[in-house]
């Protein structure tokens, strides 16, 4: 800790950025590299679930295995710093990235998940509150419309993407030219993919636990440049990714 950290090379060195270099930041320098990263499996008996077991679940041992092996993977990467939502799932995994990085996590409370069926009571369950008409209606409307409005006595898709992204565009702003990593959920990761490629759904595609997208910012755009990368969850083991 303390010790300057190694400094990557300029991705454009050595050659004048092209046009296509320019426009995907692929080619010059000062570009932040962002890594979304989505926690590893959560412990939940999902029949059983009450609304408040769904919040902050911690992973579960197929979980932490695959924070384990992410976190290795990464260690062959340098990375100047580790953001996590302060959920248990996103933070034991950013804990698992940061501890071959020799630096702290640092948790930030609107990187957590959407929170869906909010304003229920704790203690209940969804079914039990909504009825099984209401709430096989909703999951009808959200397997055609991906839009987290559908569900009733929730947080609001404007809301929760408005939080999301903000808090995106607050590391990127602090770590200008760096690569950093951004442990959160998959509602999350779409929320800020979907807001740079002008997706119009709020779910547009499902992250696999412990997967890793990347987005490049430079210049005052951003760019995608890799979507649910899992390869580092297949071993000689076996294959290890969940969804």
């Amino acid at each position: 800790m303390g010790e300057k950290r190694q400094e990557r090379p300029s991705e454009g060195k050595g050659r004048p950025p092209s046009v296509f270099d320019q426009t995907f930041l692929t080619g010059v320098s000062g570009v932040t590299e962002v890594l979304l990263i989505r926690h590893g499996q959560q412990k939940i008996d999902v029949d059983a679930a009450t609304i408040g077991d769904w919040i902050d679940p911690p992973l579960s041992e197929q979980g932490r295995l695959q924070a384990r092996l992410l976190g290795e993977a990464l260690s062959l990467k340098p990375i100047d710093a580790v953001f996590a939502s302060t959920l248990r799932r996103a933070a034991e995994t950013a804990a698992e990235v940061a501890r071959h990085q020799d630096i702290a996590v640092e948790h930030v409370e609107d990187l957590r998940e959407v929170e869906v069926f909010r304003d229920i009571p704790p203690e209940k369950t969804a079914l039990e509150f909504l009825g099984k008409e209401l709430l096989d209606a909703v999951r009808e409307r959200m397997l055609n419309e991906r839009n987290w409005d559908v569900y009733p006595h929730s947080e609001s898709s404007h809301e929760f993407k408005k939080r999301a992204i903000n808090a995106i565009e607050t590391a990127i702003a602090r770590n200008a030219g760096e690569r950093i990593a951004v442990v959160c959920h998959g509602g999350v990761i779409n929320a800020y993919v979907g807001h740079i490629i002008g997706s119009r759904y709020d779910m547009f595609f499902r992250p696999a636990h412990a997967s890793v997208s990347i987005v490049a910012s430079g210049e005052g755009r951003r760019i995608l440049r890799l979507l649910n990368d899992t390869h580092h969850l297949t071993t000689a083991e076996g294959d290890f990714a969940t969804y």
